[in-house]
């Protein structure tokens, strides 16, 4: 039996994928929920994904992140604040416009909000990434295993006249050290988590207008059994979190008094695409004709190592296993299609 709590808890970017989640969580958890944001059709699309919990949902509109003040009226009365909104993009014109200062300052603009105008918030919760972890510059290195020990080196400076996929892993590592900046030249009156899953899969729960707008781990997964990829891609990133258990890891890092003022990576474990057309082979067989073969059964070595224990030591979290997690992913995408085709 869920227990209906009072508090109210403010989770940012709410229509995405990852957020959806995360308010499925808490709402599933008895709290209530106010989601930002960036228009009232979007808050539509998120109520209606949940309208069981109808009298617990509330919207604050959001247009843009990165301006000045942005959450001052969303953050009013809440009593905690998860803040997974943030610009996902590697095709800029101006990195230092375009991706960092955007990163920086929608993650220092909710904890100064909070500071201000939230005097009753005693938690916030900030999504980061792995790309704040692991040094995207350097080549593998299959003997280092990384913990929450490890940053990603790049200055800002270094980011500005960095390209593609290495600017937007500096944008994810600048802002978060920002937000420990923050937390330690201010002192506020709450603590701050933060949680840092590499690629994540798993169910689309969110608001999707047609199959090629999907999210960017939805998409990934899709072409391998929508007939558009004839041969097996090769992993950037070998390491994986489920979609589920990253968001029961920001609903525990909440809840937990052990998780105040603790970075959390959060990963299921290595994989390869291979591996998941041979699970999508042998277990989904509405699709077995249209995943690429390859090589059955030969998954190189996972080349980046990275280390759960802390997660699972100090908040509990148990994972899904890659076999779950691509089912589910991809039972969830052919209803998505068939419900799209109505």
């Amino acid at each position: 039996m869920t227990v209906t709590h009072s508090k109210t808890i403010l989770i940012t970017g709410a229509s995405g994928f990852l957020a959806t989640h995360i308010v499925k969580a808490f709402l599933q958890q008895g709290y209530y929920v106010r989601g930002t944001v960036r228009s009232d059709q979007a808050a539509a699309n998120v109520r209606k994904g949940f309208s069981q919990y109808s009298d617990r949902l509330s919207f604050a509109i959001v247009e843009d992140i990165a301006q000045p003040g942005a959450f001052n009226e969303a953050v009013k009365g809440v009593d905690g604040i998860v803040h997974t909104a943030s610009p996902f993009q590697t095709l800029v014109q101006d990195n230092k416009r375009d991706l960092l200062w955007p990163a920086i300052n929608g993650t220092t603009s909710i904890l100064q909000a909070a500071q201000e105008y939230a005097p009753q918030v005693r938690r916030v919760v900030i999504t980061s990434s792995m790309a704040a972890v692991i040094d995207v510059e350097k080549d593998p290195q299959p003997d280092h295993t990384y913990t929450e020990e490890d940053w990603n080196p790049m200055t800002f400076e270094q980011a500005e006249s960095a390209i593609g996929i290495v600017a937007y892993a500096a944008s994810k590592a600048v802002a978060e050290k920002g937000a420990w900046r923050y937390m330690e030249a201010n002192t506020p009156h709450f603590s701050l988590t933060t949680i840092c899953p590499p690629m994540i899969y798993g169910p689309v729960e969110h608001h999707v207008p047609t199959m090629e707008r999907l999210n960017t781990s939805a998409g990934d997964m899709y072409r391998l059994f929508n007939g558009s990829s004839t041969e097996i891609p090769s992993v950037i990133l070998p390491v994986f979190a489920d979609v589920r258990d990253v968001a029961q890891a920001h609903l525990s890092a909440f809840e937990s008094e052990k998780g105040a003022g603790e970075r959390f990576i959060v990963s299921n474990g290595g994989y390869t695409y291979q591996e998941m057309c041979d699970i999508l082979r042998s277990i989904v067989p509405e699709v077995r004709d249209k995943v690429p073969i390859g090589r059955p059964g030969n998954y190189e070595a996972a080349v980046i190592k990275v280390s759960n224990n802390k997660i699972k030591t100090i908040l509990g979290i148990t994972f899904h296993t890659l076999q779950e997690t691509v089912t589910d992913t991809a039972y969830s995408l052919l209803a998505l299609e068939e419900a799209l085709k109505a």
